[in-house]
């Protein structure tokens, strides 16, 4: 079938609007209608160079659609489900699927950064020419093919617009205060970048009971967004950040960080921005061979923790539904999360918003 996307062929260039072929599902696999596209930083990282992949590439990785289609051998879906597609899919039987680990699955990591399926083929081309997939959903797309464990079914009742910033965002953010971090109550915790996944985390934050919540972003407008979202506290970013963290928190600093934007920069403000004993949570994406500077006598000396949370450490089987669930019974509000929502042609002016820091997610939609 030929259908309508996003291209992404070479760093610096704008997202071409091309329409490609996508061959049917093979063998666990499933075809996907695409309803909505959250417009995440980690796609843009491509863009820059940050990121490098196989091209050209289809990007979008935080979706949610339809099952229309599905091959042989798949049985976890069917026609007519809904689902948010899981960017990180699980085998659930290598060493860290059997070890609650399994956003780190090694069965998919290299045929998802390679761009291809578990054969090493793609189901997108143009002209005869493969183009590949990013993050395993490449839905930036009127459809997509996906490994199945890329699905994961919500109830009919979940907007899928929500079911899409499920699949990433809130994800990330949320899963990093809860999986990660385990943040306990009557915490004050410290969350840098206030985009998608910073104002996920402050959701998450307030729903594990933390008593202050500051929220740190370069953009002034960012401010009445992270209070209506639950922050106690906003800050400009700078250099006065953690003296600013300190007057917050008894002049000791923050019990967590969380540092949601992958700035080295950034991330060594977070180590100073934590009191003695405290815990930093890298859950931004960093340049592909970036370095952070984090003093070893200091984590030594002061018993600071730095730990990674990738996709908020998350059990997508057991994620996805459960802040599903959260959403549905108002504990997680994540209408709000949706600021404005595109049309597939005005993908380039999403990113350029986003680049503004305007609103919280943009989304694409598709008819």
């Amino acid at each position: 079938m030929q259908i309508a996307t996003a291209v992404f062929r070479e760093p610096n260039q704008p997202f071409s609007i091309e329409t490609l072929d996508l061959a049917p599902p093979q063998a666990g696999e499933v075809l996907v209608k695409v309803a909505a596209a959250g417009v995440c930083h980690s796609d843009w990282h491509l863009m820059t160079g940050a990121t490098k992949h196989s091209l050209p590439v289809v990007p979008g990785h935080e979706g949610a659609g339809v099952v229309t289609a599905v091959g042989p051998n798949v049985t976890t879906v069917r026609p007519g489900d809904h689902v948010a597609l899981n960017w990180a899919p699980n085998c659930n039987h290598c060493f860290y699927c059997l070890n609650d680990k399994p956003s780190l699955c090694e069965t998919y990591i290299e045929p998802i950064w390679a761009g291809t399926m578990l054969d090493g083929s793609t189901r997108l081309s143009k002209d005869g020419q493969p183009v590949y997939h990013f993050s395993g959903t490449a839905c930036f797309a009127e459809y997509t093919v996906v490994p199945e464990p890329c699905c994961v079914p919500l109830n009919k009742d979940i907007p899928l617009t929500i079911a899409a910033l499920i699949g990433c965002a809130v994800t990330t953010g949320v899963g990093a205060v809860l999986n990660t971090a385990k943040v306990k109550p009557g915490s004050n915790v410290v969350i840098f970048g206030i985009g998608g996944v910073g104002l996920s985390t402050i959701l998450g934050a307030k729903l594990a009971g933390a008593q202050r919540i500051i929220a740190v972003d370069i953009h002034e407008s960012k401010g009445d967004i992270a209070i209506d979202f639950g922050a106690t506290d906003f800050v400009i970013g700078g250099p006065h950040v953690t003296d600013e963290v300190r007057k917050l928190t008894a002049g000791r600093g923050a019990d967590y960080a969380f540092e949601a934007i992958g700035i080295p920069a950034v991330q060594e403000q977070c180590l100073a921005a934590i009191r003695p004993g405290g815990l930093v949570v890298l859950s931004g994406i960093s340049p592909m061979g970036s370095g952070t500077n984090l003093p070893g006598a200091i984590l030594t000396r002061q018993e600071k923790t730095v730990t990674g949370s990738y996709y908020g450490s998350a059990n997508t089987a057991r994620d996805f539904p459960f802040y599903a669930d959260l959403y549905r019974r108002g504990l997680l509000n994540l209408d709000k999360l949706v600021s404005r929502t595109y049309s597939l042609d005005q993908i380039n002016a999403a990113y350029a918003d986003m680049l503004a820091g305007e609103g919280a997610r943009g989304v694409i939609v598709f008819d």
